[in-house]
């Protein structure tokens, strides 16, 4: 008769010791948490890095315009002068104009912004009609037309500058304002036209089909539909052009080098760089002015800028 064998119960104890057994739960941080607080503080890092690399050179640029040239040949390198040694006499020198001994460079600023707004006028008017037509009507060609815009912007400004040159001259526009405008629409209006283009493509045909069902024309939908949804691309295309043309350079100095009255701030700025007797704070005097305009502009505006460029390029 076989006698049956039971296993002795567990006592609590040894069946606690059976339990998974759990990390300390100790004051040591985890891998995730470690590299979480080490990107943080190396973000920052980066980031005031890249601002005190970007913007120490303006700083300096400022710095220069507004000391005065003998304590700026004592020391050249001080990064923080005394405000005795700091002067605007430098910028009524750049801002007077030649015929009171300064460098006429409020004339300048005048001329440039004349050319930059007339850019900007003329490239959105076309831009502007031009993209709408290709991103709403259905007409042979229509892709090749658009890829077409974006390979004429590719070129390189420096092919079209003798032929532009010869032509204008045989035409006795040289010296003029307006030719130069001219001149800056057909170097803009490519990347205008493709990037409205993709922004009018991202508003709801369905909303212009409402409309002309409605009764309204063709134009009516543009100017009160299509165009207040699209402003904040257009905007963004108006801040993209004007800085082209506020810093172009090479087609200011082949048509307009030889009337001085009609130089761009640009051009004024290089033949002050050109110069053996212009003072370094005087050139850096016109750099700020040539610069600031752009810079503030920039910022005032940069999310609009961004915004509605990311939004043209992304979508379509």
């Amino acid at each position: 008769m076989t006698r049956m064998v039971t296993a002795p119960a567990e006592t609590p104890a040894a069946a606690a010791d059976t339990r998974p057994s759990r990390a300390p739960t100790g004051r040591g941080w985890s891998r995730t948490t470690v590299e979480t607080r080490v990107l943080g503080v190396l973000r920052w890092v980066v980031i005031v890095g890249l601002a005190l690399f970007t913007l120490f050179p303006f700083y300096y640029m400022v710095l220069l315009s507004l000391r005065d040239l003998s304590s700026l040949l004592q020391d050249p390198g001080r990064l923080w002068p005394a405000l005795s040694e700091l002067t605007a006499d430098t910028y009524r020198d750049v801002l007077a104009p030649t015929a009171s001994g300064g460098q006429g460079f409020l004339r300048f600023m005048l001329n440039s912004g004349l050319v930059a707004l007339g850019t900007v006028a003329v490239t959105l008017v076309f831009a502007v009609l031009g993209s709408y037509a290709i991103a709403r009507l259905r007409f042979p060609g229509r892709r090749r037309v658009s890829v077409l815009f974006l390979a004429v912007y590719l070129f390189p400004s420096i092919l079209l500058a003798v032929p532009l040159f010869v032509f204008f001259t045989r035409l006795g526009l040289r010296g003029a304002l307006a030719p130069l405008v001219l001149v800056y629409v057909s170097q803009t209006i490519a990347v205008a036209i493709y990037t409205l283009r993709n922004y009018f493509q991202t508003v709801p045909a369905s909303i212009e089909e409402a409309a002309a069902v409605d009764g309204a024309t063709r134009l009516t939908v543009m100017r009160r539909i299509t165009l207040p949804l699209a402003m904040p691309a257009i905007l963004s295309n108006a801040l993209f052009v004007f800085m082209i043309a506020w810093n172009e350079f090479l087609f200011a100095l082949l048509f307009l080098v030889e009337v001085r009255p009609r130089w761009t701030v640009s051009l004024g700025l290089s033949q002050l760089a050109g110069s053996i007797e212009i003072p370094t704070t005087v050139l850096m005097a016109g750099s700020v002015i040539l610069t600031l305009p752009i810079v503030v502009l920039f910022f005032a505006t940069e999310r609009l800028l961004t915004g509605g460029l990311t939004a043209g390029a992304e979508k379509g």
